[in-house]
């Protein structure tokens, strides 16, 4: 079964949570707020810059991740964060296996509701 085929059958597997096709390197609404957050660390000093999108690592034949951001701290070392609404069991898998191949410190973004604060939650990957 070819790919059109099975995009037919099962439906386009590169569409987001409400079935629109996201055009490489636009951001989600969770990306976008995590952006300006990113911005605002920026200009208090806490970091050097951030890109969005910017790398994507080979993990292994036919297996790549691209993070949603790449920062730079104060101190020089790079660290990626990535947000996520949830974890797909692949995603985080990826996210594993980038920590242990690669040099960074990755950490897991999630919006934290209103009633707890607002914000972001951020766990540093292990």
């Amino acid at each position: 079964m070819g790919y059109a085929a099975v995009n037919q059958r099962y439906g386009n597997f590169n569409r987001g949570a409400r079935g629109k096709r996201r055009e490489p390197g636009s951001m989600n609404g969770l990306e976008t707020s995590f952006s300006e957050e990113l911005t605002r660390r920026v200009n208090a000093g806490e970091l050097l810059w951030w890109l969005h999108e910017s790398m994507t690592v080979k993990l292994g034949p036919d297996c790549r991740y691209t993070p949603d951001f790449l920062t730079q701290m104060p101190d020089g070392e790079l660290v990626i964060y990535e947000t996520k609404g949830f974890m797909e069991a692949k995603s985080l898998v990826k996210i594993k296996a980038t920590h242990t191949q690669f040099p960074f410190r990755i950490i897991v973004v999630k919006k934290r509701a209103k009633k707890d604060g607002g914000g972001f939650a951020e766990e540093e990957v292990k």
